[in-house]
């Protein structure tokens, strides 16, 4: 759990993605060395601060999305939430601006407004994000962002023994998108690809528990294809992977704008159920983990 740790610990709200892209570039460039198969490696100024990794000869493309949730610092201690944080008195919240590193409190005041304590001003547009405290046992993994730091790191271990495939990792997913229009657009009119995996963070419910498997997710707001998702049951079957189905009538993710563009593209949103979201205690079974790559990986081969 060493790399996931390392990713919960990146500072990368909504907005200020390039970090993690960084961190993702130069685990890339040292490790593909010893990969099955070496990715091309597309970014730049028209992709802003997205990645993508190709394989091969791609037919479906997984979505990872780099961002996190966090706060903005306003004016007079004030915070404007990033996406939809829990905004409990007492989170510690660390970041940094012009005068150095920041460690302080998180504040709602009586008028259920959202401040920060801390020693000093802190510059107006400052982004802070929840302090990593990463906690593992035998069976659960805890920490502020697996919310997405977990899809990423579905991908990077994927990328290990993937042969043709497209890995994606976008930005803004917390705050209303943005990314994924330009991305699709390029894929498909680059490599044909009419094939998309969501690799994202569910909810555990009173339908989806820890510990029973992977998430397949039937709808959410938005309602992807049966046809492609009842495809995805058929491989899950065949695998003998524990996973389980969702049906839920909120939430998004990436595939919203899949949807929504103009392209004929096929999503489902497929990744492991956490408790306490968008907190700093976000907490996932580790048979979970696990269900969700080797899925992933027997999707890929079959898809």
């Amino acid at each position: 759990m060493e790399l996931l740790k390392t990713l919960c610990q990146v500072q990368a709200p909504s907005g200020n993605e390039l970090p993690l892209k960084e961190f993702i570039l130069n685990y890339v460039n040292e490790r593909r060395s010893n990969w099955t198969c070496q990715p091309e490696i597309i970014h730049g100024e028209e992709f802003q601060d997205c990645l993508i990794l190709k394989f091969g000869q791609p037919r479906t493309a997984v979505y990872a999305h780099m961002d996190s949730v966090g706060f903005t610092v306003r004016y007079e201690n004030q915070l404007v939430p990033i996406g939809s944080p829990e905004t409990r008195t007492g989170s510690l919240l660390v970041g940094q601006d012009q005068l150095g590193p920041i460690e302080c409190g998180l504040v709602v005041d009586e008028n259920n407004m959202i401040r920060y304590d801390f020693g000093r001003t802190i510059q107006r547009g400052t982004n802070l994000v929840f302090k990593c405290d990463f906690k593992e046992n035998e069976e659960y993994v805890q920490s502020c962002y697996l919310d997405n730091r977990l899809g990423v790191y579905n991908c990077l271990k994927l990328a290990e023994s993937l042969e043709n495939g497209v890995l994606v990792f976008s930005c803004w997913e917390e705050h209303g998108g943005g990314s994924v229009p330009y991305l699709v657009k390029f894929l498909y009119e680059k490599f044909n690809i009419r094939q998309s995996l969501i690799s994202d963070i569910t909810w555990v419910t009173d339908g989806v528990h820890p510990g029973k498997g992977v998430v397949i997710s039937l709808r959410d707001k938005n309602i992807p294809r049966k046809s492609f998702v009842d495809k995805i049951i058929s491989i899950a079957d065949r695998s003998g992977v524990d996973y389980q189905l969702e049906v839920e009538g909120s939430g998004s993710s990436d595939g919203r704008e899949i949807q929504v563009s103009p392209y004929p593209v096929d999503w489902c949103f497929i990744g492991a159920p956490e408790e306490n979201v968008h907190s700093p205690r976000e907490k996932v079974h580790k048979k979970d983990i696990a269900a969700m790559i080797a899925l992933y990986g027997e999707l890929l081969k079959e898809l």
